[in-house]
């Protein structure tokens, strides 16, 4: 290995990753995505959709998941600076109902690996930001399922600079909170 640095959380399944970056005056090189080192690395994923997304300061997207068609996603921000939460969905787990935050950015180039069955969003805190991800489904419109992204019960601290005006989508003001989320898997 050697090319990829990879962190985990007090959430199991959740992995930071951070590449190698090879700069001298012309400016850098690195791999963002080599299967054999992620393999290596415990993320032995076959993605097979690849999305990019740009959003102005103050967007805050999600809490996102797909619920009968679930996704693995490597996610990673390309311009600008956004933070990142993914929310622990898997009936069962320790961490049930538990999120992480992880700040990405062009600068510090980390990546997140977000396992199936985590709700997923993110803030952006820069002027602008340019957001890829790989996903190991693809997405199905119709199997979208969503957690208001303000959910006390979840407490997600997203970290909105005083003056900041949050973006939402229509339908991200319309999610229901984590108990009914909760009472639809029977938890």
């Amino acid at each position: 290995m050697g090319k990829i640095k990879v962190e985990t959380c007090e959430i199991e399944g959740l992995k930071i990753i951070t590449p190698a970056v090879f700069g001298d005056s012309r400016g850098y090189f690195m791999e963002t995505y080599q299967y054999n080192d992620f393999k290596e690395a415990g993320i032995d994923q076959v993605f097979v959709q690849d999305n990019q997304s740009s959003s102005k300061r103050g967007v805050l997207r999600g809490l996102h998941f797909q619920k009968n068609f679930p996704q693995d996603k490597l996610v990673r921000v390309i311009k600008g600076e956004v933070f990142d939460v993914a929310v622990d969905l898997r009936k069962g787990s320790p961490t049930f109902g538990k999120w992480h935050g992880e700040i990405l950015s062009d600068e510090n180039k980390k990546q997140f690996f977000i396992p199936k069955n985590f709700a997923h969003g993110f803030l952006v805190l820069s002027g602008e930001a340019e957001f890829c991800y790989k996903c190991t489904d693809f997405y199905h419109g119709d199997d979208e399922g969503g957690i208001y992204f303000g959910d006390s019960e979840i407490g997600v601290k997203w970290p909105i600079p005083d003056g900041m005006e949050l973006i939402l989508s229509e339908k991200d003001t319309k999610w229901a909170g984590f108990s009914a989320f909760r009472q639809t898997m029977g938890v």
